[in-house]
């Protein structure tokens, strides 16, 4: 500042050239020798996710939308409970050690299906897509009127399709919808309950469809890409895409569960539908979800094609599936078990009971074996064992190893036909009615037993809440039979039983335990103290 009182000249002109820089910028945008001084914009240069483009335009007009037409009588369809198909069966008649039923409780859910669920006992994923069903007291005949709505596709250029036997099963009359739009009449050829799938077959001579084939399910990966088409919500030639999550999945439908599990959007009207690998080969057949709300929570499950392939070979060649029969009830072999019968390994199937007049029985299989292999194959666990068997055929002579008594054994069995033999020799059993008498303790299991009424087995009358047994399930009322395959009338028995595995250098004994007319094995630790 001058003395009296006026800026400098040095003041003035850098004054002047502030004001003129913002002028600058203000007219013609930021000058360049200050942009310079800005950094560069985020950019990132990173590998491109795969289109599915090609694979959908090539797969997308073999799979269309399946109608089922009945005589069934329209009630509500609420689409906000739980969905899940098992087969028929609901989520809360599953056991209560069943896996998915731990986990709800485990994490504070309701149980699907149960009382509390929203939306009542609807149970199973497409059953809602069905709608419309015949309500209690509906006597009356009524015209044909829409019931179901699924996905299917094709897998010959003369018309044959697959799809899910739940979309089809109440069905008198088929519709399938082309990618087009074009509508055709479709017969049922053949369905198999067990593994819930369908033949359908189009007549349309005068045209060749565009078909798909199946992929080797062995070779897809957990994280491999998949894509989904299907007819969810109606919608029909809706894509969604994910990932394999999972291989091998038992939602407890039935005694082949062997799932895929898929994040790939699945919803109501898919089922039926492909789920196809980036080479447009079908890796699964939709068939599942799990879902609070009834639509996608990102967990579907779908057959495996190795499952499909022979069951859709089956139904085209003779319209029904047969399967080899063994007739024995099994169960898995767990660590303990395989401990206290001094196996190697927990693999195989424990033979819990040959039925009445099986082939199983009639070739001497025994309660307490331990099926290690047929025909030399190893048997991993007891739903392995179910596949191979039924894979074989009815009427087929196999060689079953055992393990009996501490040693293998091999045994041939001729095979029955599963879907005419089983319902003969399944008699039911009647439950036995525990009366305690004079309580015996074995306080190194943590339980009481008495003399069961009938003098077959010892009656349970108390289990230590804290105890081994208690925490392998074992409950008071429940009655055994024997102990490591020995028949047992007193806790004396027991004692003489467990300390002659303790001499065989055992750390467990095996339990058979029966309840509610049903018999299962539970291995409980037999060290001192």
């Amino acid at each position: 500042m001058s003395t009296f009182g006026r800026p400098s000249l040095k003041t003035v002109l850098k004054t002047s050239t502030v004001a003129g820089l913002a002028a600058v910028m203000l007219s013609t945008g930021i000058p360049a020798q200050v942009m310079s001084s800005f950094a560069e914009p985020v950019k990132v240069t990173a590998p491109q996710a795969p289109s599915f483009a090609d694979v959908v335009s090539a797969v997308s007009p073999a799979v269309v939308s399946v109608k089922v037409q009945s005589d069934a009588q329209p009630v509500s369809d609420d689409n906000s409970n739980f969905s899940f198909n098992f087969g028929g069966r609901g989520f809360d008649e599953l056991p209560d050690d069943h896996p998915l039923k731990r986990f709800f409780k485990e994490f504070g859910g309701q149980i699907p299906g149960g009382p509390n669920a929203p939306g009542g006992p609807n149970r199973n994923q497409d059953r809602a897509d069905r709608g419309p069903q015949k309500g209690p007291n509906d006597n009356k005949p009524h015209h044909l009127r829409p019931t179901a709505q699924g996905s299917g596709f094709f897998i010959s250029e003369d018309g044959y399709l697959v799809t899910n036997n739940h979309v089809v099963s109440d069905g008198q009359a088929y519709t399938v919808v082309l990618s087009d739009g074009t509508e055709l009449d479709a017969k049922l050829v053949g369905k198999d309950t067990r593994t819930d799938l369908a033949l359908l077959k189009v007549d349309a001579t005068s045209r060749k469809f565009t078909y798909v084939s199946f992929a080797d399910d062995a070779k897809v990966r957990v994280g491999d890409w998949v894509v989904a088409v299907g007819n969810p919500f109606g919608l029909g030639g809706t894509v969604t895409a994910g990932i394999v999550s999972a291989r091998g999945r038992d939602i407890g439908s039935g005694p082949y569960d062997d799932y895929i599990q898929v994040d790939a959007a699945v919803n109501r009207g898919n089922s039926g539908g492909p789920t196809f690998d980036l080479n447009g080969q079908v890796v699964g057949i939709n068939t599942a979800i799990f879902s609070p709300s009834g639509g996608n929570v990102g967990i579907a499950f779908a057959i495996p094609a190795s499952t499909a392939k022979d069951v859709i070979a089956n139904l085209m060649k003779d319209g029904k599936v047969e399967r080899g029969w063994l007739g024995v009830q099994i169960q898995p072999v767990t660590k303990d078990i395989a401990d206290s019968l001094g196996l190697k390994e927990a693999s195989g199937a424990l033979v819990v009971a040959p039925q009445e007049g099986s082939p199983g029985q009639k070739a001497g299989i025994k309660q307490g074996d331990v099926i290690t292999a047929v025909n030399g194959q190893p048997i991993k666990d007891a739903r392995d064992l179910a596949r191979r068997v039924a894979a074989f055929g009815p009427n087929t002579k196999v060689d079953v190893d055992l393990w009996r008594d501490g040693k293998q054994q091999t045994l041939p069995v001729m095979l029955g036909n599963l879907a005419s033999d089983e319902a003969a020799a399944a008699e039911p059993r009647q439950p036995d009615a525990p009366a305690p008498s004079s309580d015996k303790a074995l306080a190194s299991l943590g339980i009481t037993v008495a003399p069961a009424e009938d003098g077959s087995g010892l009656s349970v009358t108390d289990v230590d809440p804290d105890s081994e047994a208690a925490a392998r399930g074992l409950k008071e009322g429940e009655k055994i039979v024997s102990v490591n395959n020995r028949k047992v009338q007193s806790a004396g028995d027991i004692g003489k039983v467990i300390e002659q595995a303790r001499k065989d250098g055992r750390t467990r004994a095996l339990f058979q335990v029966e309840a509610n007319g049903t018999s299962r094995f539970v291995a409980l630790p037999i060290n001192e103290g």
